[in-house]
């Protein structure tokens, strides 16, 4: 199978393949002649496309047509542009979609005493303030002794704020670090801080709210005269505390899984993403919840989301998030539309339309329960969506905070980085499967090569998935790609 028509009224189909320049490819029983080479991903026209009409791909609108383009022409950025503005009216559209039926799954995970569930047993180190990132990785690097039995792994996670900040960039460094010390992963965490900061001990423990002494302890360095022996001997308890929990048979409805994409290629909205979207339906059919983030890679799709919201309150909140990320721009001189990025475009995405089209397939056909604000945690099972930019590593780390156990990271062009949850790479082309083999967990390109379906796809990704939580490594575990990244917006002082 050379090509593709994802949608009957589409005017393109998408190049599965090169394709040559005056052969004829066969298309669903019509012959197709490109009348130039088209490289894997990209769009080829099917009719005529007069200047200013719509380009069509999903079934909808992605482009409108910047010259006349004739059949089996290139369709692509020099022929097309977005549509999108900064404006835009939504209509709540109830509909409801039927999930598969699936039998009950089980995973061995851990079983906190608050009754979450965790896929790992590790112990993390929390700098509070970027000034103790050196100290946090010594002290990770003379304690490995501790990881052991039951513990899986002891992390740091270094970033550059905690001070110098103002207004509301600091409360988002204080809501994202205080969300990580309570993520079930961590079976115990050390709060480390330097005692001089703008995020000072005592508003830090009042943003975090309860938590459990045993499970958590602060170091403050400049109070103590080896801030190394010190904290050692706190992360030698938190070892004590942690080392108590054992894996256990738990029901798949105690999953929470995020999604996300990066580095898409023209093949991302056809196979990879809705295998993530069909894994979703049945993870929700067994009870369990997925997180679905990205906000500016739902502009042009937003309709296709939000006639999925389960009521008007949950409608209302997502028009909100859209328009306030788009308030968002403007407040910065910026087009919502400048996106996608230059390996976006390599890869076959033409505009910000064609990529949020694709994009959210990982949303399934759930009924979206609940949107959240950056960092706030899930407490709806379900379809979640999150708020948070298009950056991989923000919103990789905006999806752990909201107390993701795992994140599924569909990509076409390849990244090694990983969250400090568990980052599952799906590659929608077999191609980096085979190129990056170190990088890349789960190959969904056997979609475009018709050797799976994508319901085949997707039965294949939850038992991955049931693995990795039971205690499969990802590539990024493997290699120690464990980072952060923290959403900001003002002034460093």
């Amino acid at each position: 199978m050379e090509l593709i028509h994802i949608h009957p009224s589409d005017n393109v189909a998408v190049a599965l393949t090169d394709l040559k320049k005056g052969e004829s490819y066969d298309l669903e029983g019509t012959k197709v002649t490109p009348t130039e080479d088209i490289a894997r991903g990209h769009k080829v026209a099917l009719c005529a496309i007069p200047a200013g009409e719509p380009v069509v791909k999903y079934g909808n609108t992605i482009a409108l047509a910047s010259k006349d383009i004739a059949p089996g022409a290139w369709v692509h950025t020099h022929n097309a542009h977005t549509n999108l503005s900064e404006g835009g009216e939504y209509v709540y559209n109830h509909q409801v979609y039927d999930l598969p039926k699936v039998a009950p799954r089980t995973f061995n995970g851990y079983l906190r005493k608050d009754g979450r569930a965790a896929i790992r047993n590790e112990l993390w180190i929390i700098p509070i303030v970027g000034c103790v990132n050196g100290i946090a990785k010594q002290l990770v690097e003379e304690n490995q002794d501790l990881v052991s039995g039951s513990i899986d792994g002891l992390y740091y996670f270094p970033h550059p704020f905690g001070c110098s900040q103002l207004g509301d960039d600091l409360a988002q460094t204080k809501k994202l670090l205080t969300a990580l010390v309570h993520h079930p992963n961590a079976g115990g965490v050390l709060c480390l801080g330097l005692g001089c900061e703008n995020l000072v001990l005592s508003m830090f423990k009042e943003a975090l709210g309860e938590y459990d002494a045993d499970r958590v302890k602060f170091l403050i360095c400049q109070e103590v005269k080896d801030e190394i022996a010190e904290g050692s001997r706190l992360l030698k308890e938190l070892a004590g505390y942690a080392s108590a929990f054992k894996r256990q048979p738990l029901p798949a409805s105690e999953l929470v899984v995020g999604m996300k994409c990066g580095g898409s290629d023209g093949l991302s909205g056809i196979t990879a993403n809705p295998t993530v979207g069909r894994f979703s339906d049945r993870l929700i059919a067994l009870g369990g919840s997925t997180v679905l983030t990205e906000v500016p890679e739902m502009f042009g799709a937003e309709n296709i989301l939000f006639s999925r919201c389960e009521n008007q309150q949950v409608f209302e909140k997502a028009v909100d998030m859209v328009n306030d990320f788009k308030e968002y721009f403007v407040s910065h001189g910026q087009v919502v539309y400048e996106n996608p990025s230059p390996g976006n475009k390599a890869g076959g995405i033409t505009t910000l339309e064609d990529k949020s089209c694709g994009c959210v397939q990982k949303g399934g056909s759930a009924q979206i329960v609940d949107v959240l604000r950056y960092a706030e945690p899930v407490t709806k099972k379900g379809l979640n969506v999150l708020s948070g930019p298009g950056n991989d590593l923000v919103s990789a780390t905006d999806l752990t905070a909201s107390g993701a156990h795992m994140i599924l990271f569909t990509t076409g062009r390849g990244t090694p980085f990983g969250a400090p949850a568990p980052t599952v790479k799906i590659s929608t082309n077999t191609a980096i499967y085979d190129l990056k083999p170190n990088w890349i967990d789960f190959n969904a390109g056997t979609v475009a090569e018709g050797k799976e379906t994508l319901d085949e796809a997707a039965d294949r990704l939850l038992d991955y998935v049931l693995a990795v939580a039971s205690g499969e490594e990802t590539n990024a575990e493997k290699h120690g790609r464990r980072e952060i990244s923290i959403f900001k917006d003002g002034v460093v002082l």
